[in-house]
């Protein structure tokens, strides 16, 4: 997926061909793509953060969500706009190679297996976290064994990925959808021991609808949390450019991200709120899961603690076998070690998954110093790493639709609407979810590893090139 090759693929049988070039067996179909992408926006940011964004701004987190979701939707839109110009399977790291040059490629390669590292730890944390529900051990413990154990099934050949990817997401979508039914028949029925006071008006008579301790500057400093619910979206385009399909799979899936964000964010929020005043959540605690018990349906709250620790995992997985992925496409094109680009036998990169799975136990550290605020501190380096892959993708828009503009490139059949405008209004949303960042201490503490990451980088780059100086990966293209 981090790939710097700059081999042409004119269709999806070409695109198809060069992953399997690469020694991977890794062709998705369209029903894959399709639940992949819905379940790709829900996961801990929503099933575990919402709990904080919803104590911290009250019900105008939803505002949060449906704007930050239109953001999302312009980001994808412009990565579509990228893929169907040149469906390539190094992706955003390719496209930054092109259109800004081979160190923004290289360094975008490297942040976004950062991001999937760090999400790893993210994951796992949020796994352990729901853990206590049921039992009173250590976050540490259930995050160590929870690593072991998916980084042994990461062991096992990559066929079933698609597969086992496909049922996570639907448990996770028929988890919100039930929800979402239940607090409906809560509403209009009056069952459960919220029925007496379930109320759509709870969304704006608990202190107004900006109801946060500082009105909308709460609302703004949600944003951050906000915004890593929705990381990793942009991986479906980069899975549907290696399917065997992607000219017809992509566009279908990135035009669901509005609906997905509508009823996933938005309509499950709004339904939660109305039936549980937002004064009962607390950070920390899935709303999912508080609210069921609110209701007084604990088996409701047990099975959803199961569908959310079910979640986590998942995405730790999906990191897990990712991480490796993306280590041996950096090697196979001089970015990285070249130990990095052997393969088992039944196609996986044991050397890169072991490294990436490595660096993960970091969290297993982090839950036993600080258990409290350790969700908290991943989260922040998660989202600073994530949105640097979609700075390049709409840098690189913006870039590639003026040249197309000027006919120095042929013209993307999925143009992305509003063309560089809306990009530019998604790079400024970014800047202010960076703003924000800075101004909370708990988030700041990530934006002082950036440079620091940003530096080794560097060097990394330098002596790279040193040894290799007419290497293609240092080459930028015409």
């Amino acid at each position: 997926m981090t790939s710097v090759r700059v081999d042409k693929q004119h269709d999806g049988n070409e695109a198809a061909d060069s992953a399997s070039g690469e020694g991977y067996h890794r062709a998705l179909g369209a029903r894959q793509i399709q639940m992949i992408a819905i379940g790709g926006a829900i996961g801990t940011g929503l099933f575990l953060g919402a709990g904080k964004g919803i104590s911290k701004a009250g019900p105008s987190l939803i505002l949060a969500y449906a704007l930050a979701g239109l953001v999302i939707f312009f980001i994808m839109r412009a990565l579509g706009e990228l893929l169907m110009y040149r469906p390539v399977s190094g992706s955003f790291s390719e496209y930054a190679r092109e259109f800004i040059g081979p160190f923004a490629g290289f360094v975008t390669g490297w942040t976004y297996w950062l991001f999937w590292v760090v999400t790893g730890i993210t994951e796992v944390t949020a796994a352990a976290t729901y853990m206590t529900y049921w039992w009173d051990i250590p976050q540490w413990l259930s995050a160590l064994v929870f690593t072991v154990i998916l980084y042994g099934a990461n062991l096992i050949s990559v066929k079933l990925f698609g597969e086992l990817e496909f049922w996570f997401s639907m448990v996770k979508v028929t988890a919100i959808i039930g929800m979402i039914l239940i607090c409906a028949g809560i509403l209009t029925l009056g069952f459960s021991d919220a029925g007496d006071t379930a109320s759509i008006t709870h969304l704006w008579d608990l202190g107004g609808f900006f109801a946060g301790e500082n009105g909308i500057a709460s609302t703004l400093m949600t944003l951050q949390m906000v915004m890593f619910a929705f990381l990793a979206v942009e991986l479906v385009g980069v899975t549907a450019g290696e399917s065997k399909d992607p000219k017809t799979v992509l566009p279908k899936a990135i035009n669901t991200v509005p609906w997905r964000i509508a009823v996933f964010y938005v309509g499950a929020l709004i339904m939660i709120l109305s039936v549980v005043p937002w004064t009962h959540f607390k950070p920390g605690v899935s709303p999912f899961v508080a609210a069921f018990e609110e209701m007084g349906l604990s088996i409701g709250a047990a099975i959803v603690n199961f569908v959310v620790l079910t979640a986590a995992l998942s995405s730790c997985n999906s990191g897990m076998c990712s991480t490796g992925r993306m280590l041996r496409d950096l090697a196979l094109n001089g970015q990285g070690p070249k130990l990095f680009t052997r393969l088992t036998a039944s196609g996986t990169p044991l050397i890169g998954t072991t490294f990436s799975a490595g660096l993960m136990m970091v969290g297993v550290w982090i839950n036993y110093q600080w258990p409290g605020e350790a969700f908290n501190y991943v989260v922040s380096f998660a989202t600073i790493s994530g949105m640097w892959a979609w700075i390049m993708i709409l840098v690189c828009q913006i870039r590639y639709r003026l040249k197309a503009d000027r006919g120095e490139l042929p013209q993307s059949s999925f143009k992305a609407p509003g063309g560089i405008w809306a990009s530019a209004f998604a790079l400024a949303f970014i800047g202010l979810v960076v703003v924000t960042m800075g101004m909370d201490a708990g988030n700041r503490v990530a934006l002082y590893g950036a440079p620091v990451w940003g530096l080794l980088l560097a060097v990394a780059y330098l002596v790279l090139k040193a040894r290799n100086p007419e290497g293609a990966a240092f080459a930028k293209r015409s």
